[in-house]
């Protein structure tokens, strides 16, 4: 019986977490839709920002696989929309043909600049008190 109890404990704590994660990126969301941004456009921009903090830094695109919550080919669709938008640029890796390298454009690294604080004030309203 205790085992059925500790794993129901663990589901619960599961679902928990799913939730108060679910709730926040709506939130995310909610507060950068008037900046043309989700909540995933966001965490690709702040990865970005972090990884590559310089003007005309690049970042692979196989190192924000591991980092965004995204497939791969959603990855590639949303760093294909955020370039259409002119938030970031991308490149082929000369060293290796099948590598793409993308980069924050000074358009992108403004945004980011600017809606920053929203995203940490919903993660400090939403995650604030745990």
């Amino acid at each position: 019986m205790a085992a059925k109890t500790a794993g129901a404990g663990l589901e619960e704590r599961w679902r928990d977490i799913l939730s108060v994660h679910a709730r926040t990126m709506c939130e995310i969301d909610r507060a950068l839709h008037p900046h043309g941004l989700g909540a995933s456009d966001f965490e690709v921009l702040d990865i970005l920002a972090a990884e590559a903090p310089r003007q005309g830094d690049q970042c692979r695109v196989q190192d924000l696989v591991g980092r965004v919550h995204l497939s791969q080919s959603a990855l590639s669709r949303l760093i294909g929309r955020l370039e259409k938008e002119g938030l970031v640029a991308r490149a082929v890796c000369l060293e290796d043909r099948r590598g793409v390298y993308v980069t924050l454009t000074r358009k992108g690294r403004d945004l980011h600049t600017e809606v920053l604080p929203l995203q940490r004030g919903v993660l400090e309203r939403m995650l604030g008190g745990s």
